[in-house]
């Protein structure tokens, strides 16, 4: 009695009813993603890492009493620096007071001078090409090194500033070295370094701006202040806030030009000492490291708050 073997059923494709699905683009596709994740992968913890390990580090160095060498011993106090720093009325809030007027006045400036000049560079003109070289250069210095230029040239008594305040009959200026002067002075000299950056960001916002809108309120008969309230700055809304936003955050956290002019305290009587001074001579020079973790922990959390105001600001201005 024979058996009789009973064959697999082959799938329809193969009896030819037609060509058979291509599974491969889809191996080759899950493939590929694969290949991407692994890829991104060691990049992504290494940048993970360095983000989450320096903030996690703080934040528990902050609820220390870290004090004197590294290696030193050191006992969790709770919130106490918090409660001490907040507490601090000589340094803590006067070094708030003066971040905040510092980014605010600087800010404010470099964005109204970086729109004009962008609004004036909208047009081609002849020269254009030099005139944007010269107005990158302070971009491409380091910030120390302008303090040690303005250094010399708001000296007090060799400085070429006060030479040329004298050739037009105005009395001469302390400028750095008057406890006084020294804030809006350095306000000034942020602003000469960052409002280029401000500019050529605001100027690449206005050449992707739609002409016609522009062109049909000429038609209509209005003058260039109406087209420039009610046309062009509504459109370059988005773009305004960004720039806002990105020199505020680095403005909040200016500290080389702080400390190249004045030195460490932001001076005799902390005239220009900020946030980020504050910390670090917290650090170097009193070895504080749990109150000056604090402070930095709060200066964080003051980044983001300014941040996130900004952000709302411009949401509703550009909804």
């Amino acid at each position: 009695m024979s058996t009789t073997e009973v064959s697999p059923a082959r799938p329809a494709a193969a009896s030819g009813g037609g060509p058979a699905p291509a599974r491969r683009p889809r191996t080759f596709e899950q493939a590929n993603r694969r290949l991407k994740w692994a890829m991104l992968t060691p990049a992504l913890l290494f940048v993970g890492l360095m983000i989450v390990f320096p903030l996690v580090y703080t934040v528990d160095l902050s609820l220390t009493d870290a004090f004197g060498a590294v290696n030193a011993g050191k006992g969790y106090v709770g919130l106490q620096n918090f409660a001490d720093a907040l507490g601090d009325t000589r340094r803590f809030w006067p070094a708030a007071r003066r971040t905040l007027v510092f980014t605010v006045g600087a800010v404010i400036l470099e964005t109204v001078l970086g729109l004009a000049l962008a609004m004036l560079m909208r047009k081609p003109f002849r020269g254009m090409r030099w005139v944007r070289t010269v107005l990158i250069i302070p971009l491409l210095t380091t910030p120390v090194a302008i303090g040690i230029l303005w250094l010399l040239i708001l000296d007090p008594t060799n400085g070429i500033a006060n030479h040329l305040l004298a050739g037009i009959g105005l009395p001469r200026q302390e400028f750095l070295g008057s406890v006084g002067q020294s804030l809006p002075t350095l306000m000034l000299i942020d602003v000469w370094q960052w409002t280029p950056m401000m500019t050529l960001l605001l100027l690449a916002g206005l050449t992707t701006l739609p002409e016609e809108p522009e062109e049909a309120a000429r038609v209509d008969g209005a003058n260039g202040w109406q087209r420039f309230r009610h046309i062009v700055l509504p459109m370059l809304g988005p773009t305004l806030a960004t720039a806002l936003v990105l020199r505020a955050v680095d403005a909040l956290k200016t500290f080389d030009i702080l400390y190249a002019t004045k030195g460490a305290g932001g001076g005799s009587d902390f005239e220009v000492e900020t946030l980020n001074v504050y910390a670090y001579g917290l650090t170097f020079d009193y070895q504080e490291y749990g109150l000056a973790a604090a402070v930095l922990v709060l200066f964080t959390l003051f980044i983001i708050g300014v941040v996130v105001l900004l952000r709302r600001r411009g949401g509703r201005k550009t909804a």
